[in-house]
C-alpha cells in the first residue's frame, strides 16, 4: 500500500485554534531558520574574508531571535492546549516535533544560546586560518571555548531530556537516536570492515588500475558537475553550485546551496563531492510543499539525509551502469580518448580502496572507519576524557591503529572537518548510519524495479527519484527513521545489506 498523507493547515475548527496557533509561530521560526541557513552558506561560500565579524553578529542576534521565538510566551500553553484537542496523524507528528524542538530550546538561556552561536563562529573563521597555515594552534583555543559551551548545552539538555549528554546533542541531528544504538551497531561493522579490508587490499593488488594524469580545468569539471545534477533530478531553479573550503549543501528547501572544492589534478574528487551534496539537495528538493515552514514537513534528520546524499555517491554513482552513462559524457565534456576513460576503466578506478588521510574522499570501505574514529573522539571531548590541546595526538594515534598509518600533519588530521568547529558535535555518526540506510533503500529500490540499473546506464534516473520521492522525500518528518526504513524496505537499520554490498562489489561474492 502507498503511503499517501495530506494535511491543510488552515483550519477553521475553534478546537484546533491552539494548535493554529502554533503552526503560526512556526511559520515565523522556520523564516528565521531559513535565513539563519542562507547567511551561514554565504559565510562558507563567497562572503568576503574580511567580514567575518559582522556575520557572526549577524547569525548571533538572528539565533536568539529564532530561540526568544520557540520559547516566547504561550508556547508551552499552545503546546498543553493543542495536546488535548482530536488531531490528525500528520498533525499529531507535527505537534511531537514542535514539542521536541521547544523542549531544546527552552533548555538553554538565550545568553548561552547567542555565546554559542559567537564562538562556533569565530571558532570556524580561526579554522580556516588553521587550515591555511596547516597548524592546530591557531584555532585551539576557540576550539577550547567552543568544547566548553557545548559541553554547558549538552549537561542542561541531558537533565531536560532525561539522557546521557552526548545522547542530548545525537538528538539534534537525528531524532531519539541513541549512542547505545549506535555502539552496538559500530561494535559489529568495525571489526567487520578491517577484516575486510586486507581482503580487499590484496585481490586488488593484482588488477590494473588506470590513470590520469592530464589535469582537468575546473571550469571543465563545473560544467560536469552541472551535467550530472541535471541528469539526477537537481532543479536549477531552485538551487545553485558554488565552491567552498568543504563541500556542503545549505540554503532552503526553495533555495538548495550546494558546494564542492576542485583540483585540476583530482577530477573525481569534484565530481563525487558535487553529487553527494546533490543527493541532499534533491531531498530538500522533494519534501512535501504542503507542510512548508512545519517541522512536519522537513526532512527526518541527519541518518535519513547522509542516507540519500551516500545512496547517489556511493550506491549509484560508483556503479558500472552509471559509468557507462558518464564514460561518453566526460570524452564529450573534457575532450579526451583512450582506453582509461573507457566506461569499464572509469568504473575499475572508482572501486580502488586506498586508505586514505582525508574523509571526504575516503572509499566507501573505509569511510565508515573514519567515522568511527570521529565519534570516538568526540564523545571523549563532551565527556571530557580528552583536552582540545590534546586533540591532534589523541587523532593521529586513533588513525594509526585503524588505518595502519599516521597522519604527517594537522591539515591531514584534525584540520580537515569543519563539524567540531562549528559546533556540530553528534553529527559525525550519521554518516555511517546513513550509508547503511542507503545500501538498505537501494538494493530494496532495484528489487521494486528490477530494471532501474538499465535505466542508469542510459541516464535515467527518473525510476529511482520517482522511488525515493515515494518511499522517503515526500514523507518529511511524518515518520521516524526507524518507521520509514521498516515502510520502504521491511527491516529496521542493520549492517546486512551494506556488507553485502561491499563483498559483492569489491570481493564479485554476495
Amino acid at each position: 500500500m502507498s503511503f499517501i498523507i495530506s494535511v491543510n493547515l488552515k483550519m477553521t475548527s475553534k478546537s484546533k485554534k491552539s494548535y493554529l496557533q502554533l503552526t503560526k509561530k512556526w511559520q515565523r521560526v522556520t523564516a528565521l531558520s531559513d535565513t539563519i541557513a542562507m547567511l551561514s552558506w554565504d559565510r562558507q561560500a563567497i562572503m568576503p574574508s574580511g567580514s567575518g565579524s559582522a556575520r557572526a553578529e549577524q547569525i548571533a542576534i538572528l539565533s536568539v531571535l529564532k530561540h526568544e521565538e520557540i520559547t516566547g510566551s504561550f508556547t508551552a500553553e499552545l503546546i498543553e492546549k493543542a495536546d488535548t484537542v482530536e488531531l490528525n496523524n500528520i498533525e499529531q507528528a507535527n505537534l511531537s516535533e514542535i514539542r521536541r524542538i521547544y523542549r531544546h530550546a527552552s533548555a538553554l538561556s538565550p545568553r548561552l544560546v547567542e555565546e554559542h552561536s559567537r564562538a562556533c563562529a569565530a571558532c570556524e573563521e580561526k579554522w580556516q586560518l588553521a587550515r591555511k597555515e596547516n597548524n592546530f594552534k591557531v584555532v585551539e583555543a576557540s576550539l577550547n571555548q567552543v568544547v566548553n559551551l557545548t559541553q554547558q548545552i549538552a549537561t542542561i539538555k541531558a537533565e531536560t531530556f532525561q539522557s546521557n549528554a552526548y545522547d542530548s546533542l545525537l538528538d539534534e541531528y537525528e531524532p531519539g537516536g541513541s549512542s547505545t544504538k549506535i555502539d552496538i551497531i559500530f561494535a559489529s561493522l568495525e571489526p567487520a570492515l578491517q577484516k575486510l579490508l586486507p581482503e580487499v587490499i590484496e585481490y586488488q593488488s593484482l588488477i590494473n588500475f588506470p590513470t590520469y594524469s592530464n589535469p582537468v580545468s575546473i571550469q571543465k569539471q563545473k560544467n560536469l558537475g552541472e551535467i550530472i545534477m541535471k541528469s539526477l533530478g537537481f532543479d536549477f531553479s531552485k538551487g545553485r553550485l558554488d565552491t567552498s573550503v568543504h563541500p556542503f549543501s545549505g540554503g532552503t528547501p526553495d533555495d538548495v546551496r550546494i558546494t564542492t572544492r576542485y583540483n585540476e589534478n583530482d577530477w573525481t574528487g569534484s565530481l563525487m563531492g558535487v553529487i553527494h551534496e546533490t543527493g541532499h539537495a534533491l531531498y530538500e528538493q522533494g519534501l512535501p510543499i504542503p507542510w512548508r515552514g512545519q517541522p512536519v514537513g522537513s526532512a527526518r534528520g541527519m541518518v535519513m539525509h547522509e542516507s540519500q546524499s551516500l545512496l547517489m555517491e556511493m550506491q549509484v554513482c560508483r556503479s558500472r551502469e552509471f559509468f557507462e552513462f558518464l564514460a561518453p559524457v566526460i570524452a564529450k565534456e573534457f575532450m579526451v580518448q583512450g582506453d582509461q576513460w573507457r566506461a569499464e576503466e572509469l568504473s575499475k578506478n572508482s572501486k580502488r580502496i586506498i586508505p586514505n588521510f582525508i574523509r571526504v574522499n575516503a572509499d566507501e570501505l573505509t569511510y565508515p572507519l573514519h567515522i568511527i574514529l570521529r565519534y570516538k573522539l568526540e564523545q571523549a571531548l563532551m565527556c571530557g576524557d580528552l583536552l582540545v590541546p590534546d586533540l591532534p595526538g589523541a587523532w593521529n594515534d586513533a588513525f594509526e591503529s585503524s588505518f595502519g598509518t599516521r597522519p604527517p600533519d594537522d591539515l591531514q588530521g584534525c584540520l580537515q572537518d569543519i563539524h567540531w568547529y562549528d559546533g556540530a558535535f553528534g553529527y559525525f555518526p550519521t554518516y555511517t548510519l546513513g550509508a547503511l540506510a542507503a545500501a538498505q533503500l537501494f538494493s530494496t529500490a532495484i528489487k521494486d524495479h528490477p530494471d532501474m540499473l538499465t535505466q542508469i546506464s542510459k541516464g535515467n534516473f527518473c525510476t529511482l527519484l520517482d522511488w525515493l520521492r515515494k518511499n522517503v522525500h515526500s514523507i518529511g518528518s511524518a515518520l521516524s527513521t526507524e518507521e520509514i526504513l521498516i515502510k520502504a524496505t521491511g527491516s529496521s537499520l542493520s549492517t546486512t545489506s551494506f556488507l553485502l554490498h561491499l563483498n559483492n562489489r569489491y570481493l564479485g561474492r554476495a
